[in-house]
């Protein structure tokens, strides 16, 4: 069989024994299973709110379900080993499970919703969602959300750290399908950080030294180990070193020299500029001043002419009036 195929049946297998414990183990609290093949048979470790009755009076129960795995399942010489849920609040399939047969009996969704979500944080929680998908109150199925703290989606610490589990409501509109997710408290995730007081820094920070020797990472001479290096002898290195020093002295002094006329041509350039504007401007600044003297000239022979010619008036109207 194909790798791919098994990893098909083995999933398949899984999930066939995982519904099998829901159904059976309903009334213990129910809450999940890990199983692992080793030489000596398949290990399967289920987890319950109440042992008791998954071990029944005697053994009765676990060897009946010991014998279940092994004919129907196909699974050679099962364990299963029973453990106690600690907190139950905190397991995602018992909280999925309740909730379900909190809205078989009757309670409003909503009602049910917060009721179980502040459970779970009350219980140290991190982080926890509730997601309610189907006929809730009506014929239209929808989609409703309870979210509390802080919850992951995507990526490792949702496949990791994130505890989730669906159940399954069956009402008289149709069933309703429970997913609860739940982050447990004193999960390490990877966004944490945290803030130190009263910590002196130089005891934190790597001197000068240990700094270049990292930033080398180059083993020193005469270690063993050291790869031999390929190019010329040192010999021929030590005589054309002083070559090249004398050439990049000759380059770093003939750029200086370069780079000044090229700022001295840039400047007189910039200067020609300036004086030739400001003759531009002095020029249009004269030619504006003469006219502004004229019209003001203008003006005042205008309004001397008016007032002349309004002073012989009134002279006139005086003599006329003498005359009669």
């Amino acid at each position: 069989m194909a790798d791919e195929q098994q990893f098909i049946e083995d999933g398949l297998q899984r999930t066939s024994i995982d519904e099998f414990f829901a159904d059976e183990l309903g009334r213990a609290g129910y809450g999940g299973m890990e199983v692992a093949k080793t030489p000596m048979g398949t290990q399967i470790v289920l987890k319950a709110e109440k042992p008791g009755m998954v071990i029944g009076k005697g053994g009765k129960n676990i060897r009946k379900i010991t014998d279940t795995l092994e004919t129907e399942f196909d699974l050679e010489d099962p364990q299963v080993d029973v453990q106690e849920v600690e907190e139950p609040d905190l397991n995602a399939q018992i909280v999925a499970d309740r909730l379900a047969n909190a809205l078989e009996r009757g309670w409003y969704f909503r009602k049910a919703g917060h009721t179980t979500i502040d459970r779970i944080m009350d219980a140290g929680a991190l982080g926890a969602e509730i997601v309610l998908s189907g006929k809730v109150t009506g014929a239209r199925s929808r989609v409703e959300k309870f979210n509390r703290g802080y919850i992951k989606h995507n990526g490792e610490p949702a496949e990791e750290i994130v505890d989730s589990a669906v159940g399954t409501a069956v009402m008289k509109l149709g069933t309703i399908g429970v997913q609860v997710r739940i982050i447990p408290p004193g999960a390490d995730l990877p966004d944490d950080f945290q803030i130190h007081e009263d910590v002196e820094i130089s005891d934190h920070v790597k001197e000068a030294d240990d700094v270049e020797e990292l930033l080398a990472g180059s083993p020193e001479d005469g270690e063993e180990g050291e790869e031999p290096t390929t190019g010329p002898p040192p010999e021929a290195e030590e005589a054309a070193a002083p070559e090249e020093e004398v050439i990049e002295e000759a380059e770093e002094a003939a750029e200086p020299d370069a780079e000044e006329d090229e700022e001295a041509d840039v400047t007189e350039e910039i200067e020609e500029l300036d004086e030739a504007v400001e003759a531009e401007l002095d020029e249009e600044t004269e030619a504006e001043a003469e006219e502004l003297m004229e019209e003001m000239e203008d003006a005042d022979e205008a309004e001397d002419d008016e007032a002349d010619a309004e002073a012989e008036a009134d002279d006139e109207e005086s003599t006329e009036g003498d005359d009669e």
